[in-house]
């Protein structure tokens, strides 16, 4: 028994290390198992995200919002960087520090692309372009061009112009010298509207990078160390970025297409068409809805744009002369006038130095035309139907003419426009005689005998008074 006893422990303690190492082998194998290949790249870490904003508008304060509105977005969710692609021929001065205010106080670096080609960073856009903490351009574009426009034309004085003007070198130097670029060739964009190349931006130190494409903008700004505008540095991670679109709401594509100056002004000509034509024929509704609803849109986009106050009076001189040849025959010498009127003042109305924020000759032309000939054929028509004489209620009876039914000795009894009318009269009528409507008391008609015609019968047609 002793030995058997003993057996069994010497068995027991042989086993024991064996059974260690086969769970060490398990472990040994599990921890390979985990260092697998599928479970490292469970654990990689997801592609960096870039949030694209698009601007290839005016910028406007609808841009300005939408643009904020991205820049807060890319915040919120932790995005890599912010690729704003710019494309714009300039804007308003307060909704571009807006958005200078937006990118400077960013979290995540935003780079501005001009892009594509064909595309340039005008005036404003110039500014925004050197705000920016990587300014890149696209083979075949142009920045620059940043003098001050004035509002409206105006004749403000040349003290006053030289302050707007200094006022905008200022921002730019300030802006240039603190994202360490060339701010004596940034201030001559502003003061002397230089407008620079892409290969002239990048010799000039004006821009970081000239790319054909977004993928090269992150290839070479991977990994590079970045100074923001509060001097803080920043490690890019752009290696496989995935880019997230961030497009404008409906409301705000809506009011971005208002201010385009070509919409604004159709919406000022419907809105005055429908107007019009309202007042014309009241009753109609919804002409006098749809143009006020129209005028008010046109009227919340010219405050936006740089008015010249010559082109409007133009345009009030236009639907003037188209008044005034509605009512004389001046053989359409009025009616052309107000169309070259309509014209010139339309390709005025907007003063700025760039086509694609004026109106153009063919909206113009085909605004004016229309609105001429509706407006001319329109008021004609009132105007006749004014002068007309009315055919209807009481005004109808007067002068009309009708025969006595009866003797009429003081009253009577009358046939008037083929109705039965108690007729007064203040002289004695035979039945049969003609008679003339004097005047209407009540349901009596007052009337007079009148002579009829040598060789025409008293129950033709019109002795009864066109019965």
């Amino acid at each position: 028994m002793s030995f058997q006893f003993d057996f069994k422990r010497v068995f027991a303690y042989a086993l024991l290390p064996a059974l260690g190492w086969g769970m060490q082998a398990a472990e040994s194998v599990s921890d390979s198992k985990s260092d697998s290949p599928s479970d490292s790249k469970a654990e990689s870490k997801p592609a960096p995200t870039v949030v694209r904003i698009d601007l290839d508008k005016m910028i406007s304060p609808v841009s300005a919002e939408y643009t904020l509105r991205g820049i807060e977005h890319a915040n919120r969710t932790d995005a890599a960087a912010i690729l704003i692609v710019l494309s714009t021929p300039g804007g308003l001065e307060k909704s571009l520090r807006e958005i200078v205010t937006g990118v400077v106080e960013s979290k995540v670096p935003v780079i501005v692309y001009v892009s594509p080609s064909g595309s340039r960073a005008a005036s404003a856009g110039f500014f925004l372009l050197i705000a920016s903490d990587v300014a890149v351009m696209a083979p075949g574009t142009n920045t620059g061009a940043a003098h001050p426009v004035l509002m409206g034309g105006a004749e403000i004085g040349k003290t006053m112009e030289e302050k707007i003007r200094n006022d905008a070198a200022a921002y730019m130097r300030s802006l240039a010298s603190k994202r360490g670029r060339n701010v004596d060739l940034a201030e001559k964009g502003v003061r002397e509207s230089r407008s620079y190349t892409e290969k002239e931006a990048i010799e000039g130190n004006l821009i970081d990078l000239v790319a054909a494409t977004e993928e090269e903008i992150f290839e070479k700004f991977d990994g590079k160390t970045i100074r923001r505008f509060d001097d803080e540095t920043t490690e890019l991670h752009l290696a496989g970025a995935r880019v997230e679109g961030f497009p404008m709401n409906r409301s705000e594509e809506f009011l971005a297409r208002i201010v385009e100056p070509n919409i604004a002004f159709l919406l000022a000509a419907l809105g005055v068409i429908g107007l019009y034509i309202e007042f014309t024929h009241p009753g109609l509704i919804f002409p006098g809805v749809a143009g006020a609803i129209s005028l008010v849109l046109s009227l919340y986009a010219f405050h936006f744009l740089p008015v010249n106050w010559t082109g409007v009076l133009l345009l009030i001189l236009a639907v003037v002369l188209f008044a005034l040849e509605a009512q004389i025959a001046s053989h359409g010498i009025l009616a052309a006038g107000g169309i070259l009127s309509m014209v010139i003042g339309a390709l005025i109305l907007i003063d700025s130095p760039w086509p694609e924020a004026r109106i153009h000759l063919s909206t113009a032309l085909g605004v004016a035309l229309p609105m001429g000939f509706i407006t001319v054929v329109l008021l004609r028509l009132v105007l006749t139907s004014q002068r007309r004489k009315a055919v209807t209620g009481d005004a109808r009876m007067l002068g009309a003419v009708g025969i006595a039914v009866n003797d009429i000795d003081a009253t009577g009894t009358v046939r008037v426009l083929g109705e039965i009318w108690t007729g007064r009269s203040q002289t004695k009528i035979p039945k049969g005689a003609r008679v003339r409507v004097k005047a209407l008391e009540g349901l009596t008609l007052v009337i007079e005998p009148i002579e009829v015609p040598k060789g025409e019968a008293l129950g033709s047609p019109r002795s009864q008074g066109g019965e």
